[in-house]
């Protein structure tokens, strides 16, 4: 038996509507564990457990894309520079040439040979509720970033390594 055109229109329609309905929210990238080589983000991401960085001579954590949003959750990041006197050159999270980027606490950021957090020609920047510890220069670093918010944050102990020009926290 054929059924009238309506009813067919109207299954439909409520197939569809329950696609939408039923359909989940993009989900961030989850990040925890060792980082071996330098993790490039290039959508919503967020710390789902602690990060142990092993990676020489380039950031821990990049910002591969403009408007995406590291979350911390709480967890933290930690590099390898216990003294600073090693000779790598590693950042905690570098957000380079990226426009409305943002790193989100509460968390923790330390042990990193050069920065904590280095926000390097970028505009827009959001960095909220973040503690940087134990870096060997500064816990954040602003390099010709405009248009930004650097708020609520914490930061102990950086600027070890920095001698005659001293950084310290941002």
């Amino acid at each position: 038996m054929n059924r009238p055109l309506p009813h067919r229109i109207t299954v439909l329609a409520l197939a569809f509507s329950a696609l939408f309905l039923c359909a989940r929210p993009t989900r961030a990238t989850d990040i925890m564990g060792t980082i071996s080589n330098t993790m490039v983000i290039s959508d919503d991401s967020e710390l789902v457990g602690d990060v142990t960085c092993t990676v020489t001579n380039a950031p821990c954590i990049a910002f591969g894309a403009s408007g995406i949003k590291l979350r911390l959750n709480g967890f933290s990041i930690t590099g390898s520079a216990t003294d600073c006197t090693a000779s790598t050159a590693t950042d905690g999270i570098d957000a380079v040439g990226q426009h409305d980027v943002a790193i989100l606490g509460p968390g923790l950021v330390q042990k990193f040979a050069v920065f904590g957090i280095a926000l390097i020609q970028a505009t827009k920047v959001r960095v909220e509720g973040v503690t940087m510890t134990d870096n060997c220069f500064s816990g954040i670093i602003l390099i010709a970033t405009t248009d930004s918010d650097i708020e609520r944050n914490l930061s102990v102990r950086n600027s070890m390594h920095s001698g005659g020009n001293p950084c310290g926290g941002t």
